[in-house]
Parts: C-alpha cells; sequence; structure tokens
C-alpha cells in the first residue's frame, strides 16, 4: 500500500472510530430519512446564533487526518489546524438551553469538519459528530422552538476543513467534492429552509495579511462561476441560500447579478469605531454601513449580523463591543423594510469553548442579541 493509500485508509478508520458509525454503512444513499425540521423561526423575527462546531475554517494547510499529509516542517506553519472537536456535550447543551431559555429561535451551525460527510469520511477528525448525533440534536433544538441550519465556508479563505480540496479550487474535483457535502448535509438536516455557504473575507491581500502561507482567492468570472454553481446546488434540494455579503463591498455589479432568491447577511462590528451613520462614518468601514443601503435598494432580503467581537481600533481605545448589536438593530430597523429584514445574528466568533472566558462571551452574546431585540 502506497502513502496516499494508507492515510486515506487510516483517516476512514479514524474517522470512523472518533463518531462510532460505519462508513460504509453510511456511504451514498445510506443516510437515515429525517425531517422536516419541526420548528422554523417566524420571518421578520430571527433571532440567530452562530455556533461553530468545526474549527479548520482559519487553517493553511490539511491534517492527515483530513486525508493529506502534513508539510515536513510542521513547526513552520502559521495557521496549524486543529485535530480534535473541542465541544463537549455538557457544554453544547449549556449553551444552546441558554439560548432556547433567552428566545433564540434559529442556531446556524458552522460545520467545517465538525459533521461527518457519508461522501467524504476522509474529513472526519476526532470528536466528528456522527449522521445519527446531528439529526437527534436537531430534534433536541426543534422540540425547544429553536431552528437548526446548516453552514459550510465556501470561501478560498476560510476552506481548510475541506482537506485536499482546498488546494483543488475551481477544479473538477472541487466542484464534485462540494455538490456532495451539499448533498449530505440537506440529507442530514432533513431538507432545511436556509443553507449558508459562507463566502466571506475572499481577499487575497486579506490572506496575505493573516499570515497565511497558501494563499488562494478567486475573482472575476472564477468568483462568479463557482459562487453560481454553489447557489444552484443548494437551489436544487429545495433550500434558499445564505452569503455574507462581503462581495458587494466593492463590486457594484454584485447587487444586480447576484440572484435575489440568495439572503444577504452584512457583517457590521464598527472595529472602526465611525459608528453607524452611513453620512458621517469616514473610515474604511464606512462602505460596509452603506452596503445595508445598497442591498435594501436592490431589493435583497437580509439578516444582519452583529458581535461582541472587539475591532482593532475599539481595542486600541480600550472600548468593548457590547454595545454594537443593539445599534445594529437600530439602524437596521430604521433603514431595512419589513418586507426585507428577516431577522438578524450574533456572531461571537469564539471556537475555543474549552477556555472558559470565550465560552462566557458566547453567553453573554446571547444575553445581548435578546436585549437588542425586545
Amino acid at each position: 500500500m502506497n502513502r496516499k493509500d494508507f492515510i486515506y485508509q487510516t483517516a476512514v478508520g479514524l474517522a470512523a472510530l472518533s463518531v462510532g458509525v460505519s462508513c460504509t454503512k453510511q456511504k451514498g444513499n445510506n443516510i437515515p430519512k429525517f425531517g422536516p425540521q419541526s420548528a422554523e423561526a417566524k420571518i421578520g423575527d430571527i433571532r440567530s446564533i452562530l455556533l461553530h462546531l468545526g474549527r479548520n475554517m482559519w487553517c493553511d494547510y490539511p491534517t492527515e487526518l483530513m486525508g493529506a499529509p502534513a508539510p515536513e516542517s510542521a513547526e513552520t506553519i502559521n495557521k496549524k489546524p486543529h485535530y480534535k472537536v473541542v465541544w463537549t456535550d455538557e457544554r453544547w447543551h449549556h449553551v444552546t438551553d441558554y439560548a432556547a431559555k433567552a428566545g433564540i429561535n434559529m442556531i446556524v451551525v458552522d460545520l467545517g469538519e465538525g459533521l461527518f460527510y457519508p461522501s467524504h469520511p476522509e474529513l472526519a477528525i476526532e470528536g466528528t459528530w456522527s449522521v445519527e448525533k446531528m439529526q437527534e440534536e436537531i430534534k433536541r433544538l426543534n422540540s425547544m422552538g429553536i431552528e437548526v441550519v446548516p453552514k459550510l465556508n465556501f470561501s478560498t479563505t476560510h476552506n481548510g476543513w475541506m482537506g485536499d480540496y482546498s488546494h483543488m479550487v475551481s477544479s473538477k474535483p472541487y466542484y464534485r467534492m462540494c455538490e456532495d457535502v451539499i448533498s449530505d448535509v440537506v440529507e442530514i438536516f432533513g431538507h432545511p429552509r436556509f443553507f449558508h455557504i459562507g463566502l466571506d473575507e475572499e481577499r487575497a491581500a486579506f490572506q496575505e495579511e493573516q499570515s497565511s502561507q497558501y494563499i488562494c482567492a478567486r475573482k472575476g468570472e472564477y468568483w462568479w462561476q463557482d459562487f453560481l454553481h454553489i447557489v444552484r446546488e443548494v437551489e436544487k434540494h429545495g433550500a434558499r441560500a445564505w452569503m455574507w455579503s462581503d462581495f458587494g463591498w466593492n463590486s457594484e455589479e454584485f447587487y444586480e447579478r447576484c440572484p435575489k432568491s440568495v439572503i444577504q447577511q452584512n457583517w457590521f462590528y464598527d472595529e472602526s469605531y465611525g459608528g453607524f451613520d452611513p453620512e458621517t462614518n469616514t473610515t474604511s468601514d464606512g462602505r460596509i454601513v452603506k452596503a445595508y443601503l445598497k442591498l435594501e435598494a436592490a431589493g435583497f432580503d437580509q439578516v444582519p449580523c452583529g458581535s461582541n467581537w472587539v475591532g482593532w481600533k475599539r481595542r486600541q481605545l480600550g472600548i468593548g463591543a457590547d454595545d454594537v448589536i443593539g445599534k445594529l438593530v437600530d439602524f437596521s430597523r430604521e433603514n431595512i423594510s419589513k418586507e426585507h429584514l428577516m431577522g438578524f445574528m450574533m456572531a461571537t466568533w469564539e471556537t475555543g469553548v474549552d477556555d472558559d472566558e470565550r465560552y462566557n462571551k458566547i453567553l453573554k452574546g446571547i444575553d445581548l442579541l435578546a436585549e437588542a431585540m425586545k
């Protein structure tokens, strides 16, 4: 057996061991029948939080468990991948129970390597959730009135979870892999209403600034071709695609060319501390505030996203970010029509839930969103 075959077989075996299921049994069309979900958040009053089950959306290289060997000089990697899902059942249940009690009616789960994909078992790592575990959790959350929306980030800045395929962008194998995992997730989630496809921060300059050592970013027709293909795949399965709105910050054609069926999630954290007035915010973030108005004028449905993550200027001034989501809710209600304002999201961007400080920040973010939407 050659090295590549050995790595693949090892990955499959470890994936099966970590999730406690038979890879062979679940391959192909053997995903257990499931759905539809019994909870639906009210459109216009979506109160959603983003939780990261996987964390390899910010790494340079795939791991051996993902089906590819790590570089020989592993210590030189700036953005190392994670080898283990860090959520414990206890903490996951506490956060989600806390969210339900606070009135949260939707959880968007950023899956990455955190979910077992029957079509690609090599993407699993230690602790990856089995299909059955995810479906049982969706049932539990539905019983508390929470709709569960899947998220896979197809941005080249955040696709480390794809393993080898993150190095095959825009190729036929890459397309097939995207189609496979979208199909898997749709079946696992019981044909959800919405499917978040990510697509934030795809800029080569941003990857350079973040000290990435493998840099890949699409632009122009390459971006449009891949983006529209992913949207078609999602819609083929009966779900609405949902995306971060970054591309529109620097592209006027985005507002005309992007299908109006795609839910827009413009995110604004007031990192530069320029405020929420598009006329007076002269910082580099001013274009983000203006994007809300452009999306409204173009007729897109929106789910604005805020955070209690503290941006660079706020850190410099010693100012927190607990005020952001409340100001964003007020701004959005004043500037986005009821017809197009679907609700809001809180994204704390805290993935290290084994760390008490970060864990508590997730709980704080839930409180801030609940308070803002009263």
